[in-house]
């Protein structure tokens, strides 16, 4: 036998073994979506998966596990446009957030009227219009129970065209919104970052004065963890605590002090504030 001729045979038992793998791998049904998973992993590591679309059918498989609530940005950290805005002050809201939809409301966030799209009110500047009546611009908004699935609104998302929705908790009243933005983020967004660690805790001890906090961090346990008296009664997290201070949502770098507590926007995008680190000076 030729050198060439045991390569080949070598190349032709080496492939049926895989297909040998393979073939077990799928000879059975998935159990759950764990073995799914395993086998996703296998293909990968056999090179024929790569590594963004290991991740997105990972990422689809845990969004059909998901409820709003889980990947909502927070009522505390929604911007809004009050009903009886004018275009002079709406206009740098919408430019400084970055946003294409916003939640029209009237006294609080939970008297919603409905949803300004930033394109309608750049028509109303372009035409010049020396009435502006936003009233006029805003459309129903769609809403939804925090114990919705996010797959089924993806799906609703689709069908309608529509790309927020404002999220109500079980007193009727808006705990959040979601965007299809955010959705899509958990199917191809990174699945594994500096802060995606799911066993990093939410209070993180960097020295003796600074700690670095999740956003969500709740209120009353942030209270308790350093013996604090914020009041919990208008926001529920950190984050929020810290946007409404600023009036806006802060940028990553920027600094706040609330109770001779420094806090710094870590890592912040522009829907919501991630993480903070906190000085106690």
């Amino acid at each position: 036998m030729t050198d060439d001729q045991s390569r080949s045979g070598s190349d032709q038992d080496s492939n049926r073994s895989w297909l040998g793998k393979l073939a077990h791998f799928f000879s059975d049904e998935p159990r759950n979506q764990q073995d799914l998973i395993q086998i996703l992993h296998e293909a990968h590591s056999n090179k024929l998966l790569e590594t963004d679309a290991l991740n997105m059918m990972i990422g689809a498989l845990k969004v059909s596990d998901l409820q709003v609530r889980q990947v909502m940005v927070p009522r505390a950290q929604m911007v809004v446009l009050p009903k009886a805005s004018t275009l002079e002050e709406i206009l740098p809201i919408i430019v400084e957030s970055g946003h294409s939809r916003f939640p029209v409301v009237g006294e609080d966030k939970d008297e919603l009227e409905g949803i300004l799209l930033a394109k309608d009110v750049l028509k109303s500047f372009v035409a010049d219009e020396a009435d502006f009546d936003m009233t006029q611009l805003i459309r129903p908004a769609v809403v939804i129970p925090e114990s919705k699935q996010v797959n089924i609104l993806l799906q609703e998302f689709r069908t309608s065209r529509n790309h927020m929705a404002i999220i109500i908790d079980e007193y009727g009243g808006v705990a959040g919104l979601v965007t299809i933005e955010d959705i899509l983020e958990e199917i191809v967004g990174e699945i594994d970052d500096e802060y995606d660690d799911l066993e990093d805790p939410y209070i993180l001890k960097l020295s003796e004065q600074k700690y670095r906090i999740n956003a969500l961090t709740t209120i009353e346990d942030f209270n308790h963890q350093f013996e604090l008296d914020f009041a919990a009664n208008e926001f529920d997290t950190v984050g929020g605590l810290v946007a409404s201070a600023a009036g806006r949502l802060p940028e990553t770098g920027e600094s706040i002090t609330l109770g001779g507590i420094d806090f710094t926007v870590s890592k912040a995008d522009k829907r919501r504030i991630e993480f903070l680190e906190v000085n106690f000076k």
